[in-house]
């Protein structure tokens, strides 16, 4: 199924820094006790908060902070690589068990 995905990289980011700003407010840290434990600038965060721009490193950096890291880690897994053989068996096909003749039954009569 093709799914189309009409934001743009900046509203992508805006949305992940209101969602982290919201994460931030559950905590009831403020700008700078959030910048503080992440080791990141108060500057830093505010401008993400604003504007959705910060580096991939301090945005790990607010991840670990916030206990989130971990959900960040699929994002660009590896795909499983599967051999052929492992293809052709999932697609294998069931085959019909032998037909049972009269002399099969049950006493062999």
């Amino acid at each position: 199924m093709l799914t189309f995905n009409l934001q743009t990289p900046h509203e992508i980011q805006l949305i992940f820094s209101q969602r982290l700003k919201r994460l931030r407010l559950i905590n009831e840290w403020t700008q700078a006790e959030l910048a503080e434990r992440a080791g990141i600038t108060l500057a830093s965060l505010k401008r993400f908060e604003n504007t959705g721009k910060i580096s991939l490193e301090r945005l790990l950096l607010i991840a670990l902070a916030l206990g989130r890291l971990s959900e960040l880690m699929p994002l660009f897994e590896e795909p499983e690589i599967m051999t052929l053989s492992d293809i052709k068996k999932l697609t294998k096909k069931r085959q019909r068990g032998k037909r049972k003749t009269r002399g099969d039954s049950f006493g062999g009569n």
